[in-house]
């Protein structure tokens, strides 16, 4: 199905993974409401809401800047608000703002876990409850969330639970909206990637630089999501989806160009095995 003239919200959408999948979509002439808090570049992030709407306006797409944190239920509703005055409608939302902290428990101080819970788990909930009305008036409604299958392998637990938890948290609504939404034809989907994927939080949180050249690009998640998006929301709802799946359904087999470094050997990323 077309996502020409569709509208989308997409959380942390001014850099890395959300931005890739805004210009995307804006390729394909989908309007983008850039829903995130940077309205000042960081020099180690880059990227503002105002310059990823630049981009998208220049991919072919409309943009809609709203500056918005996703911890507070009023600056949410002011997206939804901003969203329908402009566009009328919101066909989809991407929930993809979340935050990180790969620390074990007693390292993990409380601000962090507070921040990650109300990034991950409340944000991701009341940005999807904020859509719901306005998603059941769309011909094709979705809902995608960046957040992994779930693995109850211990290893996945043992060095960072605070974390683990939040995304999988992430993943547990997604099975619970499939479900309480198949009524409405709003499908509810998670992606995650197979390998680790060139972003802010892989320089600068995980491995710098070598692991770096063993990822892929963005753009990987934001061919998935496309494919995802324009799937018929009654056909294709409940999937923790992993992006190489969602390329190999859709007949996509060549991946190098994913690469950062074309033919270097990969990094699986968390919660694969």
């Amino acid at each position: 199905m077309s996502i020409s003239g569709k509208t989308f919200i997409i959380s942390g959408a001014s850099r890395g993974i959300g931005k890739a999948i805004a210009l995307r979509l804006a390729k394909e002439g989908a309007n983008i409401v850039v829903a995130a808090k940077g309205t000042e570049e960081n020099p180690k992030l880059g990227g503002t809401i105002f310059s990823a709407a630049e981009e998208i306006e220049q991919a072919g797409g409309k943009a809609l800047a709203v500056a918005c944190d996703i911890r507070f239920e009023d600056q949410v509703a002011n997206v939804v608000e901003q969203t329908v005055s402009r566009f009328g409608t919101i066909d989809g939302l991407i929930n993809n703002a979340s935050a990180i902290s790969l620390t074990p428990t007693e390292q993990t101080e409380a601000k962090r876990f507070d921040l990650m819970y109300d990034v991950n788990v409340r944000g991701t909930f009341y940005m999807t409850k904020a859509c719901i009305s306005q998603l059941r008036k769309s011909s094709n409604p979705h809902i995608l969330t960046l957040s992994p299958p779930i693995n109850l392998d211990p290893k996945w637990f043992e060095k960072h639970v605070a974390y683990t938890m939040s995304k999988y948290n992430m993943s547990m609504m997604t099975i619970g909206w499939a479900k309480e939404f198949a009524k409405d034809r709003i499908a509810a989907n998670s992606l995650w990637p197979r390998t680790t994927i060139d972003t802010a939080a892989v320089r600068n949180l995980l491995g710098g630089q070598m692991l770096v050249n063993m990822s892929r690009t963005p753009e990987i998640l934001a061919d998935a999501a496309y494919y995802i998006l324009r799937r018929p929301s009654t056909a294709c709802t409940g999937n923790l989806f992993v992006d190489e799946q969602v390329l190999t359904e859709e007949g996509v087999t060549d991946w190098g160009h994913y690469s950062v470094i074309p033919g270097a050997q990969l990094y699986t990323d968390l919660f694969l095995d």
